[in-house]
């Protein structure tokens, strides 16, 4: 009845509650039940309700309570796998002393090799991007990164030049805030510096400039706009090194660069300009003597042409600024054109072809048969002997109808026949101004070479010279492939005789002419 009465009691309550043996003490009247249920030897207890049964082990013989303690802490601490972890116990790395990091080579290289190494690279690209990388590499190089002397020249340009006017402001602006921490902490011995594209923060820079670079000796504005003539004045007060000054393609009142050279004029060596209708007043002040000291001076027209050509008084600006000196910059030469044979720059208009830009196109072509100068009237024999041709077979130099106008060389016509009179077939030298003495000189070449029959000259242009009657004939004689003669407007020449010769037979009539008539005086 007992029994039957505690089953009912667990099927009621649908639960089963389980209790260590330890706590046998205190269980109630309904717990002693779950004893009574299994034979007391059997080692399991069974507990059935009308939804389960469950198996649990015995409680096996009693034990003292601080060995039960000490199992329930072992019982919380053990992981599910703690088997396996007894089984095979964990070992642990022995622990290694403590090391210090490898500073790298870069901290072992002395500071004097990388200050060179640094120059070299600077020398070669400038001191940025290169000095602000090199500066987070380690202690050492950002050291020697710092180094005022490295920083000697500097080319400034805002990073989005050429996109809108908004956008421009900003980047101008973004980099004015780095150049006031760069200007006093790394470019004290700033020497040269060019800024080019800066349209709205320039009057900011050159303040910066004057505060923080004492050693300026060059100074650059390419497309700068709105320089003042305060910004000027406050470099020329601040910047005692301050004597080249380039402002071309820049837009700067001309009252800026006067005041400009009143300040600073007695040191200045070198300035550059674009030729505008406000450069007259800087002229004015050069050819005042403002800049005794001045070497070099360039006045640029740029690309517009409609411009009112440069009137400039040689003789004033000879004494305002006598120690003016060409300027020769250097230019590395291109590889030429070794394969040209024909040359021609001629113009119907006087054009300003120099012998140096002669020598640049012509340098490496020795295969050159055909050239062709005709209104280039600042070329001259000194720079055509030059030229690395040796065959040439025809060249023209004719000035037709601008001789009046320009000064032309006197003499060096023989520099001409002497290099190329046993390959030329055609000299034009027409309206040239070389003396009577130079021509003769020249053209007895022709006759003065061994075996004259073969000479290949076929035509020859002395139009408006003054070539005499007995140098003529002397050519004639002594070229008689000889085709064509032209001896218009000869003054030395009789009259009748000033014209046109075209074939043998008109050639060998004027040589009889000569030969029979006196010549008129000139």
């Amino acid at each position: 009845m007992a029994s039957g009465a505690a089953a009912r009691a667990l099927g009621a309550r649908r639960r089963v509650r389980v209790e260590h043996p330890a706590a046998a003490r205190t269980r109630s009247a309904e717990d002693w039940w779950w004893d009574r249920l299994a034979p007391s030897g059997s080692g399991y207890h069974l507990l059935q309700s009308d939804s389960m049964l469950l198996v649990l082990p015995g409680p096996g013989p009693a034990r003292p309570r601080s060995q039960r303690r000490a199992a329930r802490r072992a019982q919380r601490l053990r992981s599910p796998g703690s088997r396996t972890a007894e089984a095979k116990p964990r070992t642990t790395p022995a622990p290694t002393p403590l090391q210090e990091p490898d500073p790298g080579w870069g901290d072992r290289v002395p500071l004097e090799i990388l200050l060179q190494i640094f120059g070299l690279l600077v020398a070669a690209d400038g001191p940025i991007p290169f000095l602000g990388r090199a500066a987070r590499v380690c202690r050492r190089w950002n050291e020697a990164a710092s180094q005022p002397a490295l920083w000697h020249t500097l080319t400034l340009s805002p990073p989005l030049a050429g996109r809108p006017a908004k956008s421009g402001a900003k980047a101008e602006k973004k980099l004015l805030s780095s150049l006031e921490w760069l200007m006093p902490n790394r470019l004290s011995q700033l020497r040269r510096l060019t800024l080019i594209h800066w349209k709205f923060q320039i009057h900011p820079v050159l303040k910066l400039v004057s505060e923080s670079c004492p050693w300026l000796t060059f100074l650059k504005l390419s497309d700068c706009h709105g320089v003042t003539p305060d910004a000027l004045i406050m470099l020329a007060k601040a910047c005692p090194q301050l004597h080249s000054l380039d402002i071309q393609h820049s837009m700067v009142e001309s009252t800026a660069v006067v005041s400009f050279l009143e300040e600073a004029g007695s040191r200045m060596r070198k300035l550059w300009l674009t030729y505008n209708s406000q450069t007259t007043a800087i002229l004015g002040a050069l050819l005042g003597s403002c800049c005794p000291q001045l070497q070099v001076l360039e006045v640029s027209t740029g690309l517009n042409h409609n411009i009112i050509p440069l009137q400039l008084p040689v003789e004033a600006l000879q004494k305002g600024c006598p120690q003016l000196q060409p300027s020769r910059r250097a230019m590395t030469p291109g590889p030429g054109f070794p394969s040209l044979e024909e040359l021609c720059l001629a113009s119907s208009t006087c054009n300003f072809v120099s012998n140096e830009v002669l020598g640049r196109l012509l340098h490496g072509s020795p295969h050159l048969r055909l050239l062709d100068l005709r209104g280039c009237a600042r070329i001259t024999p000194a720079g055509l002997h030059d030229l690395p041709c040796q065959e040439l077979e025809q060249l023209h130099l004719g000035l037709y109808g601008m001789s009046d106008r320009l000064t032309l060389a006197k003499e060096g016509s023989p520099l001409l026949t002497q290099k190329w009179c046993h390959s030329l077939r055609e000299l034009d030298l027409s309206g040239q101004g070389f003396s009577e003495k130079d021509l003769e000189q020249a053209l007895a070449v022709f006759s003065g070479t061994p075996g004259g029959s073969h000479l290949a000259l076929c035509s020859l242009n002395l139009r408006g010279t003054q070539v005499t009657p007995g140098t003529v004939s002397s050519v004639i004689n002594s070229c008689p492939g000889l085709l064509h003669l032209n001896l218009e407007s000869c003054r030395c020449l009789p009259r009748g005789l000033k014209r046109a010769y075209r074939g043998p037979e008109e050639v060998q009539w004027c040589l009889e002419q000569l030969l029979t008539t006196l010549p008129y005086p000139s």
